[in-house]
């Protein structure tokens, strides 16, 4: 298939997986004697692997890892869970960190009056360590 029947099947964008290719995630796709990037079933199914990684958080190094496991039938799962383990951390610390954000800004969104004077909380506080 192209790569546009690619990136239907797979989810990933044309622009994607192009990206992917020059950077070395994925294997450079088949070409045509026309020059078309040509790609299989198993390409789309590696797609769709590493869109699903994306969708979940994962760096691109993080990725090639996964892949380097999900291909290699001999290796241990406690490799791979080892490393979502360690992504299941980074994301706690994300949140962790996002949520004080929104917690800070509806603080001073709260005591903003939001009328037609100029004084405002809200980048009054962007110059303050707030807790």
């Amino acid at each position: 298939m192209n790569i546009g029947e690619a990136a239907r099947s797979s989810g990933v964008s044309a622009k994607m997986i192009r990206y992917y290719e020059q950077a070395g995630l994925i294997q450079a796709a088949a070409r045509a004697e026309s020059n078309y990037r040509m790609y299989t079933h198993k390409d789309v199914e590696v797609l769709r692997f590493v869109h699903q990684a994306r969708r979940l958080g994962f760096s691109m190094k993080q990725i090639s890892t996964l892949l380097s496991l999900w291909e290699d039938r001999n290796r241990p799962s406690r490799e791979v869970k080892r490393l979502a383990q360690a992504h299941i951390g980074e994301l706690s610390r994300r949140i962790h960190d996002l949520t004080e954000m929104r917690d800070t800004l509806q603080y001073l969104a709260k005591h903003c009056r939001g009328d037609s004077r100029p004084d405002c909380p809200i980048l009054e506080g962007l110059t303050e360590q707030i807790h």
